[in-house]
């Protein structure tokens, strides 16, 4: 195989690659979104010990809605995880398939495909995280703030 014969697998690869370093800006804002969970988790459990008896339904409340926004983001992290890894293995089959003339159209279809769809749904649960960490303000807030 000659130069100009892998310049076209290379202009294949860009795209996957592109996808990889989006969903890495992504991945980067689900982990920061995740440390801060786990932060204020933290903190409701140190003010559980220490609360009045009359609020600890109130903060336990609060911690299960932080323990279930824990395993949501969890989850999308792992889906746009497993999309990074689905990208690098359909730029891996490109290369190889370019490399030894296979005929691996299906495969690349595939492999891109659920790439893309790993990528959406980690981005659902993520928005989904978002609707729901508004459960906890309200929590917080008494009901006469709310309507205002």
């Amino acid at each position: 195989m000659t130069l100009t014969d892998l310049v076209p697998t290379l202009q294949l690869a860009i795209g996957p690659t592109i996808l990889v370093s989006g969903i890495g800006l992504v991945m980067l804002s689900m982990t920061n979104r995740f440390s801060r969970l786990v932060d204020r988790s933290r903190q409701l459990a140190r003010e559980l010990r220490n609360a009045p008896e009359s609020s600890h339904d109130v903060v336990l409340a609060e911690l299960r809605i932080l323990a279930r926004r824990a395993r949501i983001v969890r989850t999308a992290i792992t889906l746009a995880s497993s999309s990074v890894l689905l990208a690098a293995l359909l730029i891996i089959s490109l290369f190889l398939g370019a490399l030894l003339e296979l005929t691996i159209a299906p495969m690349i279809v595939a492999i891109f495909s659920l790439c893309l769809l790993c990528l959406v749904t980690g981005l659902v649960l993520f928005i989904y995280d978002i609707n729901l960490s508004l459960r906890a303000l309200w929590l917080e807030m008494p009901a006469r703030e709310l309507d205002k």
